[in-house]
């Protein structure tokens, strides 16, 4: 295990939550990894309540399941639930991208342009570590414009029982320069205000991502 930073700000039951959604979506945690409480609280300094807490509601957000003599273990998926949730994002991420492209102003192009960079950085450098997190940043950017919350919210929520295994797909395949074309494919049809086909190219990218995950996961399944 890593080690964990000291908490100070917050509460501390947000602090575990916030600091155990992150080693699980990092792969630190990976899928089937049992949580023990006992053990999480003595890392963390901290008595059970908060990591029994923090536990449950990374299990609201589908990271994490509570089976019957295990206790808390990181949900993992089939490969039929994961396209599912590809095919949901696929579906809400077109919507929110058509009504946040005609309202995104220069200080949110600006904004999604500056993640751009920094995700490019770390394609270049081979952050692994961080590839999930800016590709969400990106895609969270850019639909904040769109004034559909509630939808935002649904779809970070996929996202973070997606983004561990897109970061391993994007590793293990090597289509980091795809992702990265694609990803400013994008940028510049929603700069230029042509909705219609950032939407499509939006679509495309969510699609081929999803085929070339899926294909890496039955592989590694056989």
């Amino acid at each position: 295990m890593t080690a964990s930073p000291r908490f100070t700000r917050r509460t501390i039951t947000d602090q575990v939550t916030e600091d155990l959604r992150a080693r699980i979506l990092s792969g630190d945690f990976p899928a089937g990894f049992q949580l023990r409480q006992d053990a999480i609280a003595g890392e963390y300094n901290v008595s059970r309540i908060p990591v029994r807490e923090a536990l449950q509601r990374l299990d609201a957000e589908g990271l994490v399941t509570f089976q019957p003599h295990k206790g808390a273990i990181v949900s993992q998926l089939s490969i039929d639930e994961i396209e599912e949730l590809f095919e949901v994002r696929k579906l809400l991420e077109c919507e929110l991208l058509r009504h946040a492209v005609p309202r995104l102003t220069p200080a949110d192009l600006k904004s999604v342009e500056d993640i751009l960079l920094v995700y490019d950085e770390a394609f270049r450098s081979g952050d692994v570590a961080k590839w999930g997190e800016l590709n969400r940043e990106f895609h969270d950017r850019l639909y904040r414009a769109s004034n559909r919350p509630k939808t935002l919210e649904i779809i970070r929520m996929i996202g973070n029982n997606t983004v561990r295994f897109t970061q391993a797909q994007l590793a293990l395949s090597g289509a980091t320069d795809r992702a990265e074309r694609e990803h400013h494919q994008i940028f510049e049809a929603c700069k230029a205000g042509n909705t219609e086909e950032a939407v499509e190219l939006l679509a495309e990218h969510i699609q081929s991502s999803a085929d070339s995950l899926m294909e890496c996961l039955r592989k590694a399944r056989e």
